[in-house]
């Protein structure tokens, strides 16, 4: 496995894997991987190469966010990956990816102004400049994103598309613990009375899931049932509880095809986010 931690031999090496016609699968992270992120490498191991690269991207992370408290353990990682037949692990310092004089950034305007767009302004900003960025530097065939970062899977899969990239992207299902609760690099945040509050949050979602399958179709009456089993929590603080149309994350009124819900909470200052997809992935 190829441990990579600058732009020029990353490209030396992807040059050299497509001059022998091998294809690419790309996994992009910040690291600190949990099941999530392993799941995304098992799904890409039909290709011939695999990448995975871990930066904690400045730019995503508002003024009061995580940033400097983010888990970090780049040594496990490594090893996680070493495990999973990782071919290239690639972690550029933010010195190699943005320069003293950086200055340009790729905004997606109305797909970035719901759900944790609008909640977290510049964030999607941050997220498609790094990406577009990678997607150059690494120039992959798929690009393997989890379904729990759903706004995120949209926004770049449009990015892709008006940026002309071609990459193809592989969304993958939403890996849980045992109990329900997301998988997410944010849960080691939880002390032990968060965490139990915590599962409120998956409870909505597949209470929502329920009342849809039991044949609901108004948007009002779904969200208020979310709502009501998040405020049983003390602990918890919702940010939004949305159904939107998964291509355009405008919001709809009745469910139909194709339909996301997604919440967003804080469990005392952890921010936690879950959500599900009706009919899979356009």
């Amino acid at each position: 496995m190829e441990i990579v931690d600058t732009i020029k031999t990353a490209r030396e090496i992807v040059k050299n894997w497509k001059s022998h016609n091998q294809s690419i699968a790309y996994v992009p992270t910040m690291g600190f991987l949990h099941d999530g992120h392993l799941s995304l490498i098992k799904n890409a191991q039909s290709h011939d190469k695999i990448i995975v690269s871990i930066f904690v991207n400045p730019m995503q992370f508002g003024p009061k966010e995580d940033y400097s408290q983010y888990p970090r353990d780049l040594e496990r990682d490594i090893q996680l990956c070493k495990e999973n037949n990782v071919d290239m692990v690639f972690i550029p310092d933010t010195s190699q990816m943005y320069s003293h004089y950086f200055s340009t950034y790729v905004d997606m305007n109305s797909l970035s102004n719901t759900l944790c767009g609008i909640k977290r302004p510049g964030h999607f900003r941050g997220v498609c400049t790094v990406l577009a960025k990678f997607f150059n530097i690494l120039t992959p065939d798929v690009v393997y994103l989890g379904q729990k970062d759903a706004q995120q899977c949209v926004v770049v899969k449009h990015m892709i598309e008006d940026l002309n990239f071609d990459i193809k992207v592989q969304i993958c299902p939403i890996v849980r613990e045992d109990d329900g609760l997301a998988k997410s690099s944010r849960n080691i945040y939880l002390n032990q009375d968060e965490r139990k509050a915590s599962l409120a949050l998956s409870k909505s979602i597949f209470c929502a899931e329920k009342m849809i399958q039991e044949g609901e179709k108004s948007s009002f009456k779904i969200i208020y049932a979310m709502t009501n089993i998040l405020k049983q929590e003390k602990l918890i603080e919702i940010d939004y509880i949305e159904l939107v149309d998964f291509d355009t994350m405008e919001s709809v009124n009745t469910i139909g095809d194709n339909v996301l819900g997604a919440a967003a909470i804080f469990v005392g200052k952890t921010r936690l986010i879950d959500n599900f997809l009706l009919q899979g992935i356009k």
